[in-house]
């Protein structure tokens, strides 16, 4: 699977809805998001696997990094979506499908 971690995952959510951010920025959605605070080395290694994987790119806009999704990278996402999609609704249809063998 090409999210090897949830934090990929996560990171790649952000900009498919935001487009592009710049690294700082991006940094504090996902600590707000987690409600914790990143190691700032370990949160650049992982945007930086991300882009040499193809799934993020990196410009500079001023004295800024900016990532945004590749084309590649919102696939990814929204083929993922896809699949929790089922996931969720196929535990949906399982949830109703045991209550009605409750009521029996």
């Amino acid at each position: 699977m090409w999210f090897q971690s949830g934090r990929r995952r996560d990171l790649c959510a952000i900009l498919y809805d935001a487009g592009e951010l710049r690294g700082q920025k991006l940094k504090t959605r996902l600590e707000n998001y987690y409600d914790i605070r990143l190691d700032p080395q370990s949160f650049y290694a992982t945007l930086d696997a991300l882009v040499d994987a193809g799934h993020l790119e990196r410009r500079v806009r001023g004295i800024h990094d900016v990532y945004g999704l590749t084309d590649e990278g919102a696939r990814r996402v929204e083929s993922y979506y896809a699949w929790l999609t089922e996931r969720v609704e196929s535990g949906e249809k399982r949830t109703a499908d045991a209550d009605v063998r409750t009521t029996d």
